[in-house]
């Protein structure tokens, strides 16, 4: 009977290593909870925040363009004269719309004016029009409106059109009282459609598997080294509160 080469034992050797190195590779992966898919692309981004300091004084507009694809989504505008002062949005694309408030301007209700932690997109109301945030109306008029009398790092809360779909977003903005002057701070978008965001959050909680470091690729035999040379991390940011 004729013996195996030794080729032929090398290479059966070669396969039994492989293989044993391969069940290895399999059970850390199912010991990190992770999917072999998972350790090989980063996850996707679903909340883009984008940080500002942009100071809004009366008589003059800015512009939002949540998602820096060039188009614009709303428009801040705020005027003023001895007697009468206005902070307004106005949504600038079909399908844009603003999160109403509990608190009237004069006649319509007010845009929303949300603290930390409130969902935006589920719960609200949302109009297409020009909305009132802060109104001043002479001496005898006082302040009306969400906004008015002065607020600090409160949230828009947004809805705009990505490719025919619905976003939705939120904006952090600061109020002085009248004559107003509105402060920028922050603005951020799903990514996800049709799901709601929470208003100061800057990015979305997912746990996903990290990607290795120079010195540590995710090679067979450093996975064949157990669960604990995988890193998992959850990227969480916690915020509470209510709507004003």
């Amino acid at each position: 009977m004729k013996q195996p080469s030794r080729r032929s034992r090398n290479t059966a050797k070669l396969c039994g290593i492989l293989d044993h190195q391969l069940g290895l590779y399999a059970l850390a992966a199912s010991a990190a909870g992770v999917s072999v898919l998972a350790l090989g692309s980063p996850a996707q981004a679903r909340i883009v925040f984008t940080p500002a300091h942009i100071r809004l004084h009366p008589n003059h507009k800015l512009v939002l363009d949540l998602n820096h694809d060039g188009i614009r989504d709303f428009e801040l505008i705020d005027t003023g004269s001895r007697t009468n002062d206005s902070l307004a949005i106005k949504p600038l694309r079909k399908g844009n719309a603003v999160a109403l408030g509990s608190a009237n301007c004069n006649p319509s209700v007010g845009v929303g004016a949300f603290k930390a932690g409130v969902p935006i997109g589920k719960g609200q109301t949302f109009a297409n029009n020009v909305y009132c945030m802060a109104q001043y109306i002479g001496a005898d008029g006082g302040s009306l409106g969400p906004w008015a009398g002065g607020v600090k790092n409160r949230f828009l809360g947004l809805q705009f059109m990505i490719k025919g779909k619905k976003h939705f977003g939120w904006a952090r903005i600061s109020v002085t009282p009248a004559p107003y002057t509105a402060t920028l701070s922050g603005y951020a978008y799903e990514t996800v459609a049709n799901k709601p965001i929470i208003a100061g959050k800057t990015r979305d909680a997912e746990e996903v598997a990290t990607i290795p470091a120079k010195d540590e690729q995710a090679s067979l035999g450093v996975l064949a080294m157990g669960s604990s040379r995988l890193s998992i991390w959850r990227r969480d940011e916690v915020v509470t509160g209510t709507a004003a």
